[in-house]
This record gives structure tokens, sequence and C-alpha cells, in this order.
């Protein structure tokens, strides 16, 4: 088993549950467990969460629910704190935790955005949205790495992998501060990669395209805009959020020990054109 003896914690981790759309966090959860790692799902939906865990636990994973919000520091240092009195050591650290659109507002003013996708342009982009998304990001992974890596330095090494997006590494004409922050997290992942290369404690960002997620949700229940988003995709169809987590699963296992700093684009093609 490929995560055995390893102690993971996955941000985003609540959306797991046994016969829905799972999120990335959740599925990354489920493929650790299933690898033989004792996995502690982090999130701020406590409800969730607790019931994802449950599942893994009734299947005979290890699993444990811990509330986590990202942004805070305090948290993050209790947090950790909390899985190594409890496991003796930290072995793994996903930064997979995200938020939703920047737009609050409706689309009624003559002078402001008529419709969502204009609502992520940057005349519309708030300082509010772009802190938000700043916050959650780019602050969330380097607190999650500032007090992680202390940890894994008792191990003899570590492995951290950064959830970005395609939209960090290429431009779009929509999502201002989304594609900002996540390419804020790419290259954050690749100072911090250099940083530690020498203790063993390796990291690198995933960068997934279109996958099917509860929060993508109307990217792929609305008809018209999974054919727009497909046309665009070489292989025709979203990621299965399954996808994206066995490609997790390799940067956290032991098989990837000689890759640090390396960005994994799961695209179906789409950023090859």
């Amino acid at each position: 088993m490929r995560m055995r003896s390893k102690t993971a914690i996955i941000t985003g981790a609540a959306t797991g549950l046994k016969g829905e759309i799972r999120g990335i966090g959740g599925a990354t959860a489920w493929a650790f467990v299933r690898e033989g790692a004792t996995v502690y799902l982090a999130d701020i939906n406590d409800e969730l969460g607790e019931r994802t865990a449950a599942q893994i636990r009734e299947t005979g994973g290890s699993a444990h629910y811990v509330h986590l919000d990202v942004t805070d520091e305090a948290l993050w240092q209790n947090t950790i704190d909390f899985i190594v009195k409890a496991e003796g050591a930290l072995d793994v650290l996903v930064n997979n935790a995200g938020t939703g659109r920047d737009y609050d507002g409706d689309y009624s003013d003559p002078d402001g955005p008529q419709n969502a996708e204009e609502a992520l342009k940057v005349e519309f982009t708030t300082v509010e949205g772009l802190d938000r998304q700043l916050g959650v990001h780019v602050r969330g992974a380097m607190l999650g790495m500032k007090y992680a890596i202390p940890e894994m330095r008792k191990r003899g090494g570590g492995s951290i992998i950064n959830v970005s997006s395609i939209h960090g590494i290429v431009g779009v004409d929509t999502i201002t501060s989304y594609s900002t922050a996540k390419a804020g997290m790419r290259h954050m992942s690749k100072t911090v990669a250099i940083q530690y290369a020498s203790e063993n404690i390796r990291v690198n960002s995933v960068h997934p395209g279109y996958t099917k997620t509860p929060a993508a949700l109307p990217l792929f229940t609305d008809p018209e805009l999974y054919a727009d988003r497909t046309s665009q995709i070489p292989m025709g169809r979203y990621a299965e959020s399954e996808e994206i987590a066995n490609s997790i699963l390799f940067l956290a296992s032991d098989e990837s020990s000689y890759i640090t700093g390396a960005e994994l684009v799961i695209d179906g093609g789409h950023n090859a054109q």
C-alpha cells in the first residue's frame, strides 16, 4: 500500500460522501485511505466533513474530521499540533481549500456586469473579492506549509501538494481574482520546493482543468455550458474528481520521491493547444 504508515491532512475535504459527486479533497481522502494512510479531513463545513469521515471509517479506513478556516493562523497551528500529538507525525499536506465567486450583486444595474461571466472581469472585481481569493488560496496554503514543514523535518521529509488550476498557468478572459490567486499558489509552490529540497520535503502543484465537483455543478449540468466547455477539451469531457485525486496520490507517495517544484497539469489536453 503506497501510503501505509503515513499521516495526511487535506483541506477542503468535506465533500466526499459515497454515492454523491465528490470534491477533489473528498476524493483524495478516499484515495489516501485506500492506500493505507491516516487522513485528517479539514474544512469549515462541519456537518458534511463529519459525515464523510464517518463513512470512511465505516469501510475500515482511518479518517478524522477537523474544523479549519485556512485563513486563520492560530487554527492552523493548533490543528497541526493536534494531529502530531494524536499520530506522532505528519507526512503529507494537501492544500485544496477553495472559495467561490467574488461578485455578490445582481445584474440589474446598467453600469454593472450584465451576467456571471462579465462579473468576473477586472473592472467589476472588488478588493474584498480579491482578498478572499488570495486569503484562501495563497495565505491558506502558505500557513499550512509554515506549520507542516517543521513537523515533516522531524520525519526526515514529507510531501506537500498545492491544488492550483490550469487558470493559474494560462490567462482567461474572466475569473480575474481566482486565476491571480491560483497563479500565486503555483509560484509559491516552486519557491518553497527550492527552499526545502535539501531536507527531502517535496512541494508540487497540480493544475486541474474542468472537473466534475459540487462547486462546478452549473458547468456540467447546464447542457449549453457543458457543450461549450467540452468543445475546448481535446478529450471531449470533464475530469472526474477521482482522476485528480489519483494524481495527488502519486505526488504524496514515495513513487514520486524525485519530483519537487513540478506542476502537474490534469486537463484532458486543454492546455496543450
